[in-house]
């Protein structure tokens, strides 16, 4: 058994640690297990001192220079270690790159008419990112709009002009560095796909160079597909205000019917939000003995929901499998990203049905219904109908705290309108050192770290400093 002060070493949270205890008494292995039985994890690897790019190998150099310092191909410890950060930068920035994608596609069928459930919610910025791309506006549908848009925003993932759409909105000198040191992104795909090319072995040899190429794939994320899926987000979703929530594992109610959405990509949970709250679906749980339809979030899609629509917040990272310990939860939808192949294990041990819904992102141990534009609102519907049949199946509930409250939705739009619609007053309270400056904390939780330690510490030492 756990002791407490093991407990406590893992999370800093009151819902985490009540959790985690039920898990151990539960038997149930959870990401810290995993981890723990991880140790010591491999040296050479942490480093990034270890590579496997080619049949030629594994290869690893040694650190304290006894050993070998070079590949077989020839590698030194500086190109590797730039190999694999670069490697690392492709993956991410294709993950985020692609979540835009899918947002495109759904605009795509949009503007054909061919989405059921979906709608342009935001029709001012379509008109304002569509004049971005040069697409006309005057005096025509905003479904015609959004059609001509798609398709000029599916042009960035494998353009070959000299550089993204959305970098006319970096100031000029940041764009002068970029372009003086060679990282201009020109287009979403080609800077993930040279990243790869570069990276294999007999390709790019010098360190600075993978590494300079290493920006330039990260800001065609950044610039491109991220922020396509954000402004896409925006028009097919609305753009978030601030709003007031519940967070932690105790926004999961005993009375009611538990679904929980986990992943990325608000294609599936926005659908999932509108079935939650149909008349019909609600009679049909009240049939079953419940006294509603509870619909929580966990990671990113929990957060979409949370800025758009003021709907709870059950937790991070490192929180998704704890949430499923409590028993009270009918079902867990996931699309892709941060989604451990470990949670279809842990909702064995309960009543919980798990589901899939991405064709990209296929778990063992959960049932796969795909999600496309077309099918959503009636699979929505139909996987709500089956969670609330789930209800009956429940076994010990254990809801360990109550929920607190938050704020959320601070979109860029919703603070520039806070500041007067300019952002002047934020400058000059810079300027006059009344701040010093702003930040963004980007980023989960990770078992290395206890649980929130790092975010929570990082904020406090920020606001001391006047950030």
């Amino acid at each position: 058994m756990l002791t407490r002060d093991e407990i406590h070493k893992r999370t800093m949270t009151e819902d985490g640690q009540l959790m985690l205890s039920k898990a151990d008494r539960d038997q149930v292995e959870t990401v810290w297990d995993r981890y723990q039985a991880q140790q010591p994890q491999c040296g050479f690897c942490e480093l990034g001192l270890s590579c496997r790019n080619c049949i030629m190998g594994p290869c690893r150099i040694d650190p304290f220079g006894e050993g070998p310092q070079r590949g077989v191909c020839g590698a030194d410890a500086d190109i590797i270690v730039a190999r694999n950060l670069g490697r690392m930068i492709a993956a991410g920035a294709a993950s985020h790159s692609d979540h835009g994608r899918d947002l495109v596609e759904v605009l795509r069928r949009v503007g054909e008419g061919q989405a059921p459930g979906y709608s342009i919610r935001n029709e001012a910025k379509l008109k304002q990112l569509a004049a971005e791309f040069g697409v006309s506006v005057d005096s025509r549908e905003p479904a015609a709009v959004a059609l001509d848009l798609a398709h000029a925003l599916e042009e960035e993932y494998g353009t070959r002009r000299q550089a993204l759409t959305l970098l006319a909105r970096a100031p000029e000198k940041r764009r002068a560095i970029w372009q003086k040191l060679g990282i201009t992104p020109r287009g979403i795909d080609r800077e993930t796909s040279e990243m790869l090319h570069r990276t294999h072995m007999g390709v790019d040899n010098d360190w600075v160079s993978i590494l300079l190429h290493g920006f330039r794939n990260a800001l065609s994320d950044g610039w491109g597909g991220s922020l396509i899926a954000t402004e896409v987000s925006d028009i097919l979703f609305g753009t978030p205000q601030p709003t007031q929530s519940q967070v932690n594992i105790g926004v999961l109610k005993a009375d009611q019917v538990n679904i929980l959405v986990h992943g990325h990509n608000p294609v599936v949970s926005e659908m999932i939000s509108q079935a939650a709250h149909d008349e019909d679906l609600l009679a049909l749980a009240r049939s079953h003995g419940a006294q509603g339809i509870n619909l929580a979030g966990l990671c990113c899609t929990g957060n979409e929901l949370l800025m758009r629509r003021g709907i709870a917040m059950a937790g991070n990272h490192l929180s998704t499998e704890l949430a499923l310990v409590t028993g009270a939860v009918e079902m867990m939808l996931v699309d892709y990203q941060c989604i451990m192949p470990a949670l279809g294990s842990v909702a064995a041990c309960y009543h919980t049905k798990m589901i899939s819904t991405s064709d990209k992102a296929h778990f063992p141990g959960m049932e796969h219904r795909e999600f496309h534009p077309d099918n959503a609102a009636r699979l929505a519907e139909d996987l709500v109908k089956d969670a609330i049949e789930n209800f009956g199946r429940r076994g010990e509930v254990t809801i360990p705290v109550e929920s607190v409250s938050a704020t959320g939705g601070f979109s860029v739009e919703s603070i520039v309108g806070a500041l007067g619609g300019t952002p002047t007053p934020l400058i000059q309270a810079i300027k006059a050192g009344k701040i010093r400056g702003a930040g963004g904390m980007v980023g989960c939780n990770n078992p290395r770290i206890k649980q929130d330690y790092g975010h929570v510490t990082l904020a406090r030492r920020l606001i001391e400093n006047d950030i």
